[in-house]
């Protein structure tokens, strides 16, 4: 009797990289993969977070009948031969298949960093899809003039269930927060220069410096997440030590779980200076939102359409981002842009709407087939 229901279920196979490592787009994925939308449809994987793999992964694609292939495309020029061999490879087989970008440098990479040939090939395996996912309505121009208008959907990123404090939660938050004295601001991401870590690191050195001249101290800075360079870990080390900020500065690690969830829980203020350029949507921001932190941030990708100067918290241009005096300034938590964020996700960026939206594509696009 399952099996004849089974039968009923239109197949997909995700074609996508999955945790681990955790970050923005592995994470999207898992949150889809192991969402209830596996009661309707059949769901299958290709991992593709290991290269090393790429031979055996080819083989399942090909030995694959799925109705459609889900493919979490690449923002590298050597990801995307990758991404153009499975192509390929799809049409052949006369297979449908469904990109989703979680990013925003594509386009880029495509128009000004490739030579002629891959340029043309990408063009000509768009427009032969049977869709294209962006994160943000700014996010659309990527595929503009490459695939029809009416296939290219917009899907934001959400806010896991598991890491949206309760109504209870949040409440008394807000309430307790005129009673601080000292403010938690949390950096959570990969330290990656360009996706701002340093940047906060001055900020701590500026509250140090203003404890010093007989201030009370006001703000602790809190980081968490993963090194992937010994370079930019031992920047970190250094900076610390050579200007004394253990007693400004937690490291946490790479949070998960209860420990990602008290984290959030208990950090007021977040930052997120990034000028990363495979930067689309972070869920960092959103995860912050929704349990009531104000954000400084900058505007950039995709983060516009999420994040209001003055609405949400700070957004800041690349000039202010070089002017951390200016930043440090403005840090403050308000009643107000708290209850703003946390109203924004739960109306527009909880877990439920996304899934709703991409079931709503997938059935489109497999039964297109």
């Amino acid at each position: 009797m399952l099996r004849g229901r089974n039968l009923l279920k239109n197949k997909i196979c995700f074609i996508a990289q999955f945790p681990p490592p955790m970050h923005g787009l592995s994470k999207a994925v898992a949150t889809l993969y192991n969402s209830a939308l596996a009661d309707e449809f059949q769901f299958e994987k290709v991992d593709i977070a290991d290269n090393k793999k790429f031979l055996k992964n080819l083989i399942k694609i090909f030995r694959n009948n799925s109705d459609l292939f889900y493919f979490t495309l690449s923002q590298t020029k050597g990801g995307n031969l990758r991404d153009l061999i499975i192509f390929k490879l799809l049409e052949f087989q006369k297979k449908s298949c469904l990109i989703h970008l979680h990013g925003g440098y594509y386009r880029q990479l495509v128009d000004n960093d490739m030579s002629s040939w891959q340029r043309k090939a990408n063009y000509k395996a768009i427009k032969k899809l049977n869709g294209a996912i962006v994160l943000s309505e700014s996010l659309r121009g990527i595929f503009k003039e490459m695939i029809a208008d009416e296939k290219i959907h917009v899907v934001p990123n959400c806010v896991d269930d598991e890491f949206l404090m309760t109504n209870a939660e949040f409440q008394e938050k807000v309430a307790t927060i005129k009673h601080k004295n000292v403010l938690n601001v949390l950096y959570l991401s990969n330290f990656i220069k360009s996706k701002g870590y340093r940047e906060v690191l001055k900020l701590a050195k500026l509250e140090k410096e203003r404890v010093e001249i007989g201030e009370k101290k006001r703000l602790h800075f809190n980081f968490a997440g993963e090194f992937f360079s010994e370079s930019e870990k031992n920047y970190f080390k250094e900076y610390i030590k050579e200007n004394e900020l253990s007693e400004f500065i937690t490291y946490h690690g790479i949070v998960e779980g209860q420990q990602k969830k008290q984290l959030l829980k208990q950090c007021n203020i977040f930052t997120l200076l990034t000028r990363y350029p495979k930067e689309g949507q972070p869920i960092s921001i959103l995860e912050a939102m929704g349990n009531g932190m104000v954000i400084m941030t900058t505007d950039h990708a995709g983060i516009p359409d999420i994040v209001q100067d003055e609405v949400n918290g700070i957004v800041v241009t690349n000039t202010e981002q070089r002017d951390i005096s200016s930043l440090y300034k403005k840090i403050s938590c308000e009643k107000n842009i708290m209850n703003n964020n946390r109203n924004k996700i739960l109306q527009e960026f909880v877990e439920k709407r996304y899934l709703s939206d991409l079931h709503q594509i997938f059935k489109n696009c497999s039964n297109s087939r």
